[in-house]
């Protein structure tokens, strides 16, 4: 068993984009800016985007952090986008989910400029995935892809069965795994909640990608012998003996099933830095498309 190191990986693609900042500056060019805006005060937000922040801080990308009020009207957010729409100096954002209650995250995934909508959601930029178009990919399903290239793992022709329909993970990551691309060209399975022969299917799966939303939900006996499992979920649970009052748990009971594997991410650090890392390879093309 060998670990999709996430943290590695990203480390290694964060050297390669820093070496392209260096040689845009170099020719004379502004460097790369990415902005986050954040809207209230979750706390599990607000790491993911400090950690972006701190992402952009290593590899010489300008970064901005727009904080807005937990009771800001959707019109106003909606203005403020339109406002970063229109910024000639900014490459790429992204509004932070989840949005407040009284706030429709459609409407706002759907003002963000689609060239400078560097988390992928937008409905031009999927589109453009789907009929294998140049575009910005959804960060976590493009971080899952850089994970199996920069690790080596054959997808073409391999059983890929992706766990969860979510349009954020499930959906994209099965369409991007089916393309004639690298990686890709697998035969793809989706399966989700309301899948009757769940266990018989990710039994048949050389690689199974599990965003189902439910803590250690996968068990050795539905991952069959050298199988490739990445694990997307992220839970926080409780737990008084940690100094941090918590521990964090994956999609997949990780103990048990990782000696049947031939390759699987951890939790933390695997997916998570890929996914930042994704989001700097976008905006970074993001600022090679307005050169």
């Amino acid at each position: 068993m060998k670990l999709l190191d996430g943290k590695a990986t990203s480390d290694q693609i964060k050297a390669e984009i820093k070496e392209k900042v260096q040689a845009i500056k170099a020719s004379g060019g502004r460097a790369p800016h990415l902005a986050a805006v954040l809207v209230g005060n979750n706390g599990a937000s607000l790491t993911y985007v400090n950690a972006k922040v701190k992402a952009c801080e290593e590899v010489g990308f300008e970064s901005s952090l727009i904080r807005l009020p937990e009771d800001i009207t959707e019109a106003d957010l909606l203005a403020k986008i339109e406002e970063l729409n229109q910024s000639t100096d900014l490459d790429g954002y992204i509004v932070q989910l989840p949005l407040p209650k009284h706030i429709h995250e459609h409407k706002v995934t759907e003002a963000i400029a689609p060239s400078k909508d560097v988390d992928g959601f937008h409905p031009a930029n999927l589109g453009k995935m789907v009929l294998n178009l140049p575009t910005f990919l959804p960060a976590t399903p493009y971080g899952i892809l850089q994970l199996l290239e920069k690790n080596g793992i054959d997808t073409a022709g391999k059983h890929c069965v992706v766990m969860g329909r979510s349009h954020i993970v499930g959906s994209p990551m099965s369409i991007l795994m089916g393309r004639n691309t690298n990686p890709g060209n697998a035969t793809v399975t989706m399966v989700h909640s309301r899948t009757k022969n769940l266990k018989e299917l990710t039994l048949q799966a050389d690689i199974l990608i599990v965003a189902i939303g439910k803590p250690e939900f996968v068990t050795a006996d539905m991952v069959k012998e050298g199988a490739v499992v990445v694990d997307v979920g992220i839970h926080r649970i409780d737990d008084a003996t940690r100094k941090s009052g918590f521990r964090l748990l994956g999609d997949v009971k990780f103990d048990e099933v990782a000696p049947k594997c031939s390759y699987i991410s951890p939790v933390p650090g695997g997916v998570g830095p890929m996914t930042i890392v994704a989001l700097l390879s976008n905006t970074l093309l993001a600022r090679t498309l307005q050169s």
